[in-house]
């Protein structure tokens, strides 16, 4: 089974490609910024949270300005939060596609998440210019940032594929994902550092994987140091969702058309 689940994404894989840049090609059609949307969210955002946390209720970052140290959670989480909320709507948005035409349909989903991987890459170039401006070294550590990203995408399938069938069969789920995304940003060491997590919660702290994730991103990019055992429990989550979302899409996958 899992074997042909394999073969179903190997044989796909120019699909999703070309789906992928359709859906980059619209995205930025006709837009006057274009490509500079990218960025703009993660780096308002963080720039809103400096004046917050720097001026009014200042938070303890080190010797890292907490514009870098915001921008360096935010470039992740905002790829996450828009990937989960494009591949939950895939389905439903492309409905006569799914209704008339058969093909594997995880590959909308999927592509969904691959064309916000451009958004990712365009926020992180930026971050280097960040990190230059204000003369912070680079490391080897930064070969482990692949692994990291991979851990992510992983994270970003499971509950995206899962979510995107969900969505064909109650419509609701986007609401919930909003919500749940509002109070997954607050449980995540984005505008705090995990210091401020008092030491006997850690380990229920760190059941949220994208703790593990977000830590390490900035282990890694501005402690050039490698990321701690948090990571490995995020590895082992990830994976799991990710089997598990991809099963349940391919289990419910042929009712789609006759439901949306």
């Amino acid at each position: 089974m899992q074997n042909t689940y394999i073969n179903t994404l190997s044989a796909n894989h120019e699909l999703v490609l070309a789906w992928t840049m359709r859906i980059i090609r619209a995205r930025y059609k006709q837009s006057v910024l274009g490509i500079l949307w990218a960025v703009i969210q993660p780096i308002a955002s963080a720039i809103i949270l400096s004046v917050i946390f720097t001026v009014f209720v200042p938070v303890d970052t080190g010797n890292v300005p907490y514009l870098v140290f915001s921008y360096t959670a935010m470039v992740p989480w905002v790829f996450f939060s828009s990937a989960l909320t494009d591949m939950v709507d895939s389905l439903v948005n492309n409905s006569q596609l799914v209704s008339k035409i058969y093909f594997s349909r995880e590959v909308l989903p999927m592509a969904a998440m691959l064309a916000r991987l451009l958004d990712f890459a365009i926020a992180i170039a930026i971050l280097v210019v960040l990190l230059i401006y204000n003369r912070m070294p680079f490391a080897q550590s930064w070969f482990y940032l692949p692994l990291v990203l991979l851990i992510q995408i992983a994270l970003t399938l499971g509950l995206g594929l899962a979510g995107a069938a969900l969505n064909v069969y109650y419509r609701d789920i986007k609401h919930v994902l909003v919500l749940g995304l509002q109070l997954w940003f607050y449980a995540t060491p984005i505008i705090y550092p995990v210091s401020a997590v008092p030491e006997w919660l850690r380990p229920f702290y760190f059941l949220n994987p994208m703790a593990g994730i977000i830590s390490a991103y900035r282990a890694i990019i501005l402690n050039q140091a490698l990321p701690d055992s948090s990571l490995l429990l995020s590895a082992i989550s990830a994976l799991v969702l990710f089997i598990l979302g991809y099963w349940f899409f391919k289990k419910t996958e042929h009712h789609f058309a006759d439901i949306i």
